[in-house]
């Protein structure tokens, strides 16, 4: 026990001991200045004698001084007794002495005494001397009393706990920040439940951080953490180096993290490292990641080894990717289990995509309903396929809304498609937005076509140049062409023509026909036509016409009959008749017949 708590203030004596820095000397004297004058019978000096000698672990020395001071009736004299009994053993003699000076009204021994009684399970006794110490203003019995209550679910707990806090106790102001965040949490919990997370109340973070500034390291970490959710990523760093520096492994997995995300990864590695070798679960994982990234599988795997041995899970799943990834299914299955069984929801989605994918759609569909019941969005939007691949459409759709409800874009997108099926154009419009919102360059495309069909007709501009303010579905045409959507990049292209921009409608056109759009490749070609190019729009009609499109062979037709190549006319003509649609298979007859009769002649 701590002779002089956390101050090196004597109890009882209002004096001071000397302190870690001064010269053996002055300490010398001022022990050999206190005993002369116990020799001459001064009580207090036989106190503060005792107390001096107690701390320096003279504990033959001590005990005679204190005895003599406290048969003279010295409080504190009585109280450094009972500590000195108690590292002798005799807890039961240094319980007495405690409750002598205790009734003789120092809080020191009260508290000692409180926690005597703790010990032995007396709670009632020990209730009753710690809130003795805590009401006379002594720290640690404020603290000691708190945690009392608070092991019982006393409501009064947290008025003691933030006593002592506000005394400078660093534990009990760590323990209040977590009960102020428990607490913001679950209000959180319990109330719109919108699932955005509340940020950690001011007066949270005033505690943690006065607990860290007193060296609390669990301190340090959770200020790290709320520092680096605000964005405040440098105090944040700090933090977490002083957290880590005092043997924090989280803090150290999290600096490891912090400094990954600012590109220093050789850092990263250094503190992942350290804070693996005190058995963090999430840094090892970190390091196998890491490694895995450098192609240095044997490490990698190893990492994640020591991950699972330190009881995170995370390790088996990432095990299981890795073997994934080298074609070894035995062992990702084996892993993937291992995880999915401890509750792993993306084990469990991971397992049944690779059973699915082994053609056991009966052994995936469980798997994928534990993993979508514990939460994993994949996992519905998964169930989604798999019910739809059935024909099973209306439980397609639930799986497809629930996936989008937790934000999954193409789940959002397959639900507005089937919105737009049944003719709710506004539902569909919702779920349009969502996903293509979350970069979804199919759901841009299909909220253009919506938007587009109600844009009313273009008003005529009789004088002046005509003017172009670009629509909302002109935008969003635009976010999916750049995202690769070949259809999108058609139509941008064709309404980039329309309002006579051809240089930027051939740039798309060329972009769509280069991804293998056969309508692009048919517009530019028109393009280029138009503008004088027609051999280099022959070499696009014909990639067009080559992938099915009929319009782009009857164009190849007209050009080699115009040309005077009438056999390779008429098998562009034959090709257009075969390919349609109707309207293009009439003309095509026509002129094939037309040219065959040319030929004969």
């Amino acid at each position: 026990m701590d002779v002089m708590g956390e101050k090196a203030a004597l109890f009882g004596t209002g004096r001071n001991a000397q302190s870690a820095g001064q010269d053996e000397t002055g300490e010398a004297a001022e022990e050999a200045r206190q005993r002369l004058a116990a020799e001459a019978g001064d009580v207090e000096a036989m106190s503060v004698l005792g107390a001096m000698l107690l701390r320096r672990g003279d504990l033959d020395g001590a005990e005679p001084q204190l005895r003599a001071a406290t048969a003279a009736g010295d409080r504190a004299a009585a109280n450094n007794l009972g500590v000195l009994l108690h590292q002798r053993g005799y807890a039961d003699e240094a319980a007495g002495w405690w409750r002598i000076a205790a009734v003789a009204g120092s809080s020191a021994a009260a508290h000692a005494l409180g926690r005597h009684h703790r010990e032995r399970g007396d709670e009632p006794a020990a209730e009753y001397w710690l809130r003795q110490s805590a009401e006379q203003g002594h720290t640690l019995g404020a603290y000691a009393l708190a945690d009392l209550l608070e092991h019982r679910g006393d409501d009064g707990a947290g008025h003691w706990m933030r006593a002592a806090a506000e005394r400078g106790h660093r534990e009990a102001a760590y323990r209040l920040a977590r009960a102020l965040d428990r607490t913001a949490q679950q209000e959180q919990e319990a109330g719109a439940g919108n699932g955005v997370e509340p940020p950690a109340p001011e007066e949270a973070e005033q505690w943690y951080r006065q607990a860290a500034a007193r060296g609390h390291r669990r301190a340090a970490l959770h200020l790290g953490a709320i520092l680096e959710k605000r964005g405040e990523l440098k105090e944040a760093g700090r933090w977490y180096l002083t957290s880590a520096k005092d043997g924090e492994a989280r803090a150290a997995c999290a600096l490891g993290f912090l400094l990954r995300d600012a590109g220093d990864t050789e850092s990263a590695a250094v503190w992942w490292l350290r804070a693996a070798q005190e058995g963090d679960g999430n840094a090892a994982n970190a390091l196998g990641a890491l490694h895995a990234e450098r192609g240095e599988t044997q490490t990698a795997e190893r990492w994640y080894r020591a991950a699972l041995d330190a009881g995170d899970v995370n390790g088996a799943y990432n095990l299981g990717l890795l073997c994934a990834e080298q074609g070894r299914t035995a062992q990702a299955d084996q892993w993937y289990r291992r995880a999915a069984y401890a509750g792993h929801r993306e084990a469990a989605n991971a397992l049944a995509i690779l059973l699915l994918q082994g053609g056991d759609t009966a052994g995936a569909e469980p798997w994928f309903s534990k993993a979508a019941e514990a939460g994993s969005v994949d996992a519905a939007f998964n169930l989604g396929i798999l019910f739809a691949g059935r024909d099973d459409d209306e439980s397609a759709l639930g799986w497809y809304e629930r996936a989008a409800a937790a934000g999954h874009a193409e789940a959002a997108l397959q639900v507005g498609m089937a919105r737009l099926r049944e003719g709710d154009e506004q539902a569909a419009e919702r779920h349009l937005r969502c996903a293509a919102g979350g970069g979804s360059a199919e759901a841009a495309y299909r909220l253009a076509t919506v938007l587009d069909a109600r844009r009313p007709p273009a008003p005529a501009h009789e004088l002046g140049e005509p003017s172009h303010v670009k629509t909302e579905c002109e935008e969003w045409y635009e976010r999916a062409a750049t995202q690769g959507h070949r259809r999108a990049q058609v139509r941008v292209g064709m309404l980039a023509a329309a309002r006579g921009d051809v240089v930027e409608a051939a740039r798309w056109y060329r972009e769509a026909a280069e991804g293998g759009s056969r309508n692009g490749a048919f517009n530019l070609g028109l393009l280029l036509a138009r503008e004088g190019s027609e051999p280099e729009a022959a070499l696009w009609w014909t990639r067009a016409a080559n992938a099915g499109h009929g319009r782009a062979a009857l164009r190849l037709a007209l050009v080699y009959a115009r040309q005077g190549e009438l056999a390779e006319g008429q098998r562009w003509a034959d090709r257009a008749v075969s390919l349609g649609p109707d309207e293009v298979s009439e003309r095509a007859a026509r002129l094939r017949d037309a040219l065959r009769q040319e030929l004969t002649a």
